[in-house]
């Protein structure tokens, strides 16, 4: 009995100053290779961040968070990697990095709907509580 359809995520986190390794969750990739899809959701709490570094450079991180959807799209203007087959993509984005931008590791999970899941890990994992 088939109960979805494998799929890979990793949040998306926003890490102002690497050496003080504070982070905030800014985003969800997710790639299920048996539908074709790798999607992207990003929302930029500017109030949480700027606690963690008052000096950031918000339209940089936004800039940066614009470009990874554009890379899950495959936009054109997306460069080499948006090019890429969509697996290569969701690895190239997931690949670790001592940058702004960081992705957590890469949890796995069963789905029947993908954009569902997507939205459900970003109410959970990104936005804050309330």
């Amino acid at each position: 009995m088939r109960t979805g359809d494998l799929y890979d995520y990793a949040l998306l986190r926003v890490v102002p100053r690497v050496e003080r390794e504070e982070f905030i969750n800014a985003g969800v990739l997710l790639s299920c290779p048996m539908r074709r899809v790798l999607i992207a959701r990003v929302g930029l709490d500017v109030p949480r961040l700027l606690a963690l570094d008052p000096t950031v450079d918000v339209e940089t991180v936004q800039r940066q968070l614009d470009a990874i959807v554009a890379i899950c799209e495959g936009r054109p203007g997306s460069g080499p990697i948006g090019a890429l087959p969509i697996r290569a993509r969701f690895h190239w984005l997931t690949a670790k990095r001592s940058a702004l931008i960081q992705p957590s590791p890469v949890h796995t999970g069963r789905c029947t709907t993908p954009e569902a899941v997507v939205e459900h890990l970003f109410d959970r994992m990104v936005r804050a509580p309330r």
